[in-house]
């Protein structure tokens, strides 16, 4: 049986953490993961931004590593992805403005798939226009957005996971275990969380 395959979206400066790890742990799962970024091929860079509480009324950011692609994005056919995951950092605040990914996270919604999205991924979900009465959370500086797109916003903390049918998300870097565990046991994983 071929393995599962899931498709990641990101772009310059998305979270260190919300990128390596997930991409690292979905591979030590035996799952194929492509991961693609808009105007790049597969071989391209994305540098990464690490994000980190210190103290301050908001998080700091510092440079992190090279995010090497594995695959292009205009040769992507979404139909062949099981599921999608759409990592934080600052990425997605110009990735929603692009109508290709959009139509991206529009498929799986309407598929069905599995979509999970953390930290400020849900900005790329408002603005695809797919939160409408689903309950979802994110870094709480979106919390805003998600309301203002008709969805409900819920605090579960930054250890935590929301899932809501085939939405999954997470706050933040620390929820990695339940975030990735939720979304792999949507993908049929058996998981003790």
């Amino acid at each position: 049986m071929a393995s599962k395959k899931i498709l990641i979206v990101t772009g310059d400066f998305t979270e260190d953490y919300e990128i390596m790890v997930p991409f690292q742990a979905l591979l030590m799962l035996g799952y194929q993961v492509d991961v693609v970024c808009p105007d790049k091929k597969s071989g391209d860079q994305c540098p990464t931004a690490i994000h980190d509480f210190v103290g301050d009324q908001t998080y700091i950011e510092k440079p992190g590593h090279n995010f090497t692609l594995n695959a292009t994005f205009d040769e992507i056919q979404v139909e062949e992805y099981d599921a999608l995951l759409l990592p934080g950092g600052r990425a997605p605040e110009y990735l929603r403005l692009n109508e290709k990914v959009l139509d991206v996270v529009r498929h799986f919604h309407e598929s069905g798939k599995p979509l999970a999205a953390i930290c400020h991924g849900p900005q790329i979900l408002t603005a695809a226009g797919i939160l409408k009465d689903k309950n979802c959370t994110a870094y709480p500086a979106c919390s805003p957005e998600i309301g203002f797109a008709g969805g409900n916003y819920i605090d579960v903390g930054l250890d935590q996971v929301q899932v809501d049918g085939n939405l999954v998300t997470a706050q933040a870097w620390p929820a990695h275990p339940a975030f990735l565990a939720a979304f792999v046991k949507l993908l049929g994983a058996k998981i003790e969380i």
